[in-house]
């Protein structure tokens, strides 16, 4: 339920400063007045020139308008399950060009309407960013944000140099030595599907070289630089392992977000 009309300002400075230009003289005009005292039809009010009759999405925006338990959802009319923050603004500045009070002066109830559609668009702001900071603080070895493309070479395994299967000779454009300890290490991204990048990796006999999100990389070659500087904790060695360890578990039990199937009306003649 809405927080009941009150003689505060009908916007903040969400309104002022995502919404507005300079207002513009209004547009709005009524259609349908009364014509005598017998046929008296039904005021509507129309915004910058368009007809809106009572069927369809016009329907529609009458339902919210008038049901006091419509849903933030419903008063912005944006999709509850693929709003992104980019949709949800452009839906809130459209909301506020048809029915603040600035602009459409002679509809009647626009400064509750106006109300509810800046309640709605604070809450669901205010989810949103909830729900992006709970998606950047997760543990990307628990919820792993991809799906495992980037290389990371376990430096403290490699042979270096004097390994019979040197992903460097199979993948040279990926894999590099380094110049202080003489063991392999990834020099770039993105090869994906690369066929010489993937036989490097399955033909190590070290098995150092994993297939890691891009959070996991960050998180894994910040650990390897602590551990190669002296003083060398083994401690910190075996807590790397079993980061890998589970970071190749979870990233092998990732599944790609599901995409909305869609519907088509097209004739299909399966004769």
């Amino acid at each position: 339920m809405f927080e009941p009309l009150s003689t505060a300002p009908l916007y903040t400075e969400i309104s002022r400063s995502i919404l507005f230009p300079p207002p513009r003289p209004p547009t709005c005009f009524m259609e349908g007045r009364r014509t005598n005292r017998r046929n008296s039809r039904r005021l509507r009010s129309n915004c910058k020139g368009t007809e809106k009759d009572y069927s369809g999405s016009s329907r529609l925006e009458e339902d919210w308008m008038s049901s006091p338990s419509a849903t933030p959802y419903q008063i912005l009319g944006v999709d509850s399950t693929s709003c992104s923050p980019a949709q949800l603004k452009a839906a809130f500045r459209a909301r506020v060009k048809e029915f603040h009070p600035d602009v459409c002066k002679d509809m009647k109830d626009a400064d509750a309407i106006i109300r509810r559609v800046i309640q709605a668009y604070e809450i669901l702001s205010v989810n949103q960013q909830v729900e992006t900071t709970e998606r950047v603080c997760m543990d990307p070895f628990e919820e792993p944000e991809c799906v495992a493309y980037d290389l990371f070479v376990n430096e403290i395994r490699c042979v270096g140099k004097g390994c019979p299967y040197s992903c460097v000779k199979r993948a040279p454009h990926a894999f590099s030595f380094t110049g202080e300890n003489g063991t392999a290490r990834a020099i770039s991204q993105g090869h994906g599907d690369d066929y010489l990048v993937e036989s490097a990796v399955g033909q190590c006999p070290r098995r150092c070289i994993h297939y890691v999100t891009p959070s996991q990389r960050v998180i894994l070659e910040d650990m390897l630089r602590s551990i190669l500087s002296a003083p060398h904790d083994l401690a910190e060695a075996d807590f790397l392992d079993s980061l890998i360890i589970k970071a190749n578990f979870e990233n092998n039990r990732y599944q790609q977000p599901k995409r909305n199937p869609k519907a088509s009306s097209k004739y299909v003649d399966w004769s």
